[in-house]
């Protein structure tokens, strides 16, 4: 057995070449070898080019084993080396590890909170993306506002749906189907303001039927029950009501719309609506905009016959939007922009909803307008007076914010489809709409008539939608011959007709003489905070196991019932 090949020599790294030279010198052929230096860790292969000199040779046991010690040394000095040049620090790994793991679920998170935000804001129109990347809300009694007038059925409440966004106002082609204020809130560039929709205004000097022909009054619905004498005083005072809201509008706005009908042509009405405005309000600023010119050539010519009003027209379009921009445009011109609005504060990202409804003419707006302590809707005796949703904010004595929500009256489905009218079924869609959106829903029914088959439809609906709900008795006055037990066997009959809300607390009260309608909002206030109470798991788990006690889960067909493990509340 040969020691070293004829053509090369393995040496391993840790072969220490000088130290093996005084040990080599000793054998029978000795050696001249010359030190090699290497960086590379694995096995290297040394050429021997210059010992061919050097004649093939037997090993020894004494070299075998020197070749054994040498290996093992090697391998421990190796080991030994290693460990010492790459020696670990495990603390400052980890604390690299936990800043890279930092760093990356921070990236991550802004990652994610910036794909939401465009997915929310996809799925947004161009309005509602600026609005929702606004980062201050000013509240609405602090914006410009921005009032509609003029004669009936010349498309305000199309303008306003325009102006605002969505559907808010019922249009219907028909007139007076506005009776009341309606408010939204809407911004052009760098101006956010209020627009608000207004009923048609009359002339003083048409007779009572051309006015009742006008706003589409009728003496046949919603009459039933009414005296003859009553009936005819309702009649006569709806216009100056109707007007009488539209002069409040007027009043608090910075911007006034003045809307005229293009295909209509110039009438006697709105020559007396444009001297109203200009001897009345000519301190503000008046855009008198000509509607329904969908054609840009036609609509010049549809507006010059309007020059005579004193105002420059702009012919528009409601329904197409044309000419829309313009006005904006000129509207802003005349509003002014809020300054401070850094030191403003914050509104309050949740404000509860209270919705009221009920049958019709059962005090609902009448409700309303006593707790804001002014004459916010129309209240007629003639059932169906309100038309659209009314939104109105409302500060408590104690602070607390609310949004109430005055609705139309709420008939039988076959009432309604009988009457034909389109103007009822959408106020009636309006309401369920206003039921959807509210936190708290005020049922309220009439003392004389208690509960009846419609409202115990209304209050399954309101279960239905999973709203809280608390039931108000108005009109207390009119039950004759009251004493200590009334109330009680009134509350016992309610909660009998009404099991569905047997757990809705009642609030008696007279709306017109304003007693006992502050608690309405104490009742509402209590509910809505039963209904955003948490209860933890232990009492859910309990309820839980109680209900299975009381009725187990029905059996399956192999026999098996099923099983609840545990409830929770999210």
């Amino acid at each position: 057995m040969s020691c070293l090949s004829g053509t090369q020599l393995v040496l391993g790294k840790s072969f220490t070449l000088p130290y093996l030279i005084p040990r080599l010198s000793s054998l029978h052929h000795p050696l001249t070898i010359h030190p090699i230096r290497s960086n590379f860790s694995p096995p290297l292969l040394l050429p021997v080019s210059s010992f061919l000199s050097l004649p093939l040779c037997r090993c020894t046991d004494e070299f075998q084993d020197f070749l054994k010690e040498e290996e093992e040394e090697g391998e421990v000095e190796e080991e030994s080396s290693y460990e010492e040049e790459y020696e670990l620090d495990v603390d400052a790994l980890e604390s690299e590890a936990m800043e890279a793991v930092r760093r990356y679920s921070s990236s991550l998170s802004c990652q994610l909170i910036i794909e939401d935000e465009t997915d929310d804001l996809k799925g947004l129109s161009g309005k509602e993306k600026t609005r929702k990347s606004a980062s201050k809300s000013i509240p609405d009694h602090l914006l410009p506002k921005v009032t509609i007038v003029g004669r009936p059925n010349v498309g305000k409440s199309a303008l306003f749906n325009r102006l605002v966004g969505g559907n808010r106002a019922i249009v219907v082609d028909e007139p007076g189907v506005t009776r009341d204020r309606l408010y939204g809130r809407s911004f052009w560039g760098d101006h956010e303001f209020v627009v608000i929709d207004t009923g048609g205004v009359l002339n003083v000097s048409k007779s009572r039927e051309n006015v009742m022909e006008d706003l589409a009054i009728t003496k046949t619905i919603g009459m039933d029950g009414i005296p003859f004498v009553a009936r005819e005083a309702a009649v006569a005072r709806m216009p100056s009501m109707i007007e009488r809201q539209a002069t409040a509008a007027v009043e608090e706005a910075s911007v006034i719309i003045f809307l005229v009908d293009g295909q209509a042509g110039l009438t006697a009405a709105d020559v007396e609506i444009a001297d109203w405005l200009r001897k009345s309000y000519s301190s503000k600023y008046i855009v008198l905009a000509v509607n329904k010119c969908e054609s840009p050539r036609k609509g010049i010519m549809q507006a010059s016959e309007f020059w005579s009003l004193g105002y420059s027209p702009l012919p528009i379009s409601a329904l197409s939007g044309t000419g829309t921009g313009k006005l904006l445009d000129l509207v802003c011109s005349g509003l002014k922009k809020i300054e401070d609005v850094e030191n403003l504060d914050e509104e309050e990202s949740y404000v509860p909803s209270i919705a009221i409804v009920g049958r019709p003419n059962v005090g609902k707006s009448s409700i309303l307008n006593s707790l804001l302590g002014e004459d916010r809707t129309i209240v007629s005796p003639i059932s169906g007076t309100t038309r659209d949703a009314i939104d109105t904010e409302f500060i408590a004595p104690d602070g607390q914010k609310f949004r109430l929500i005055d609705t139309a009256g709420i008939r039988r489905r076959a009432s309604i489809a009988s009457s034909g009218s389109t103007t009822e079924a959408l106020s009636v869609n309006r309401a369920f709409h206003a039921i959807r959106r509210s936190d708290v829903v005020a049922l309220v029914i009439e003392a004389m008539a208690c509960i009846t088959e419609q409202d115990t439809r209304i209050a399954e609906r309101i279960e239905k939608e999973g709203k809280g709900c608390l039931i108000v008795v108005n009109k207390w006055d009119t039950i004759p011959n009251k004493n200590q037990q009334t109330a009680t066997y009134y509350e016992q009959d309610v909660r009998e007709k009404m099991r569905m809300s047997d757990w809705a607390p009642i609030v008696y009260s007279t709306a017109i003489a304003g007693q006992s309608v502050e608690k309405i909002i104490v009742a509402a206030s209590t509910v809505e905070k039963e209904r955003s109470r948490r209860l933890n798991t232990a009492i859910l788990n309990q309820v839980v196991r109680e209900a299975i006690a009381f009725k187990p889960p029905p059996r399956t067909r192999g026999g098996r019932r099923g099983r609840v493990y545990y409830c929770t509340q999210f």
